[in-house]
């Protein structure tokens, strides 16, 4: 299901604290970098923030600037994000600032934190109960979905962050490195233990903010089940973007492959009619520029906007063939193959059954289909 641009931002003392013990809050960044959150919050659709950060830090969460607003409000959005918190237990304390400033409220809970927080917070709140249990996909899907939230910043606190990197649901993370330890071990962490999904972020940006230094990652290992992560989505908008490449035909489809080993390495692209070979499909191009001994091939993934081949005439193995021999487990891809000149093609069958893990993200069918709108059916 579609979700969110999920950014996370963060700022944290040079031993990885977002905060001391001390009775207040401790200021981690310096009066610019307030100034670009605040500029950050201007232009995303949500601010979301766990039910702890409200209990410890009380945050109010506006844009303070009165231009960013009005310049929100000129762009036909409303004056504040939707301000969005996560409680199981729905017990929350309905005098803190959260609920009485800014615009609209939103917290997601469980059947039984719904009761709880009703009868706390009366109307001041929507209250949208997931279940027995959170779930955050499933949360993330209603913010798109009913809530029409295409950005979403979070911003504590840690446990929240936690888990949406260890589900691979988060897009994209802005960490402020403040020039000061704590070294409390009471304090409390950015980051907790547990399992993560695997390999190096990619450093998109890093910058000076008067005493303070932003960087910014984004994901890139591919997942590793039959559930997309935020990698896998990168990767595969990368593959949908290739397909625009490719040489106009009316006899076969233009598609986009990315070959990425397990640490996010980018080992090969290709698209469909690349360097002048009218009957190339992607996958082929990409698998044919590595060594089909590569080590890391048996652990990386093949994103492919379309639904890999099962049947060809212009070559004697289709592309669902080639990903078997060079002995890849996972396949993500945007579109099933329509019958346009195949009928009943079924590449992830073939795929399937050869013990491969497919993996389709339907939300990008419509930019994998682009380059084909010429194209029947």
């Amino acid at each position: 299901m579609p979700y969110p641009h999920v950014l996370l931002s963060a700022a944290v003392s040079l031993d990885g604290y977002l905060d001391d013990t001390g009775p207040e809050r401790l200021l981690l960044s310096s009066p610019a970098d307030f100034d670009r959150v605040d500029e950050v919050r201007t232009s995303v659709d949500a601010i979301l923030v766990g039910a702890g950060t409200i209990r410890a830090d009380n945050p109010r969460l506006l844009v303070n600037s009165p231009e960013r607003r009005a310049a929100r409000v000129a762009g036909g959005k409303a004056e504040y994000p939707l301000k969005v918190t996560v409680s199981g237990s729905g017990d929350l304390d309905p005098a803190a600032n959260f609920w009485h400033t800014g615009g609209e409220k939103l917290l997601y809970t469980t059947d039984a934190g719904a009761k709880r927080a009703t009868g706390l917070l009366g109307d001041t709140a929507d209250v949208v109960p997931l279940g027995t249990a959170l779930d955050w996909r499933t949360l993330l899907a209603h913010l798109h979905d009913v809530r029409g939230v295409r950005r979403l910043m979070v911003e504590g606190g840690g446990t929240v962050h936690t888990q949406l990197l260890q589900q691979g649901l988060a897009d994209e993370l802005q960490l402020v490195l403040a020039p000061l330890f704590v070294g409390d071990p009471a304090a409390p962490r950015l980051f907790g233990p547990g399992a993560y999904q695997g390999g190096r972020l990619r450093l998109t940006d890093s910058r000076r903010i008067e005493d303070v230094v932003l960087m910014r990652y984004e994901p890139t290992a591919p997942g590793a089940g039959p559930l997309a992560t935020a990698a896998d989505r990168h990767w595969l908008r990368t593959a949908c973007e290739l397909a625009a490449l490719c040489p106009p035909s009316d006899t076969a489809f233009s598609v986009g492959a990315v070959i990425v080993a397990a640490d996010g390495t980018e080992l090969a692209r290709g698209h469909s009619r690349e360097g002048g070979d009218p009957v190339v499909h992607a996958e082929e191009a990409a698998l044919a520029k590595l060594d089909p001994a590569d080590p890391r091939l048996p652990g990386a993934t093949v994103y492919s906007s379309l639904e890999p081949c099962a049947h060809r005439a212009s070559r004697p193995v289709p592309c669902a063939g080639l990903i078997l021999a060079a002995g890849v487990r996972r396949v993500v891809t945007a579109w099933r193959e329509p019958d346009t000149f195949v009928t009943a093609a079924d590449g992830a069958g073939v795929l399937a059954a050869g013990g491969v893990e497919v993996v389709t993200v339907p939300e990008y069918a419509a930019l994998a289909q682009e380059p084909n709108a010429h194209l029947p059916h």
